[in-house]
C-alpha cells in the first residue's frame, strides 16, 4: 500500500468510526447533475454514490481503500440502493462502458501527470454522447503535500482542465482554496462539462 492509500485509510476508518458521512463541498457541487447510470471513481467513503443511489440512481463506486469499499457496500445493501462497490486499482483503471454520469472527485492529483492525462481520456471515453463528467483535482499553488507519495502526484496547471475539454459543454468551472493547516494549502478546480452528442 503506497503513502497516499495509507493516509486515506486511515482518515477514512476515522470518519467510519465515527459515523461522520456527509458530503463534502465537491460532491455536494456534483449530485445535481448526476442521472441515469453513473461510475464514481475514487469513491472514498461512497457518500455521494449513496446520495445518487438514494436519488434511484444506478451506481457503480470504485476506490482503492477496501475498508472504505466493505462499509460503502453494508451502507448501501442495508438501505437497498442500486450501488455496487468494489476495489480497484485506479491508476490503470479503463473504460468499461458508457455512463451517463462520471465522476471523478480528488483523485487524479494522487499520481503522476503523464498517469492521470491517460485517465482523463479513459473519463472522457468512458461518458456517454450527452452525458456529464464531474472532475476535481488539485492545482499549482496547493502547498500540502504531506499527503502524497513522494513524486508521485500531480498538480495541474489551473487552466488545463478547461483546454483538455474545449470541445465539450462546460457547465460550471470552479476554483477554490482551502487552508489545511500550519499555514498551508489545497488549491482545487472543479470542471463539469457535457460530451458532445
Amino acid at each position: 500500500m503506497n503513502h497516499s492509500l495509507e493516509y486515506f485509510s486511515r482518515q477514512f476508518e476515522s470518519q467510519i468510526a465515527r459515523g461522520e458521512f456527509a458530503l463534502n463541498p465537491f460532491e455536494t457541487r456534483a449530485l445535481p447533475y448526476l442521472r441515469g447510470q453513473v461510475i464514481d471513481l475514487g469513491c472514498g467513503l461512497g457518500n455521494l454514490a449513496l446520495a445518487a443511489g438514494r436519488r434511484r440512481l444506478d451506481v457503480k463506486a470504485l476506490d482503492g481503500c477496501p475498508h472504505a469499499v466493505t462499509s460503502l457496500q453494508k451502507r448501501a445493501d442495508a438501505e437497498r440502493l442500486a450501488v455496487r462497490a468494489d476495489v480497484a486499482e485506479l491508476s490503470t483503471w479503463k473504460a468499461d462502458g458508457l455512463y451517463d454520469s462520471v465522476v471523478c472527485i480528488g483523485l487524479l492529483m494522487f499520481f503522476r501527470c503523464e498517469t492521470a492525462r491517460v485517465l482523463i481520456g479513459e473519463l472522457r471515453r468512458s461518458t456517454r454522447p450527452g452525458g456529464v463528467l464531474v472532475l476535481n483535482v488539485l492545482v499549482e499553488g496547493t502547498t500540502f503535500m504531506s499527503m502524497f507519495e513522494r513524486d508521485a502526484y500531480c498538480l495541474f496547471p489551473q487552466h488545463e482542465l478547461r483546454a483538455l475539454f474545449e470541445d465539450w459543454s462546460v457547465l460550471e468551472e470552479v476554483v477554490e482554496a482551502f487552508p489545511a493547516g500550519q499555514g498551508e494549502l489545497k488549491r482545487f478546480v472543479t470542471l463539469i462539462a457535457r460530451a458532445p452528442g
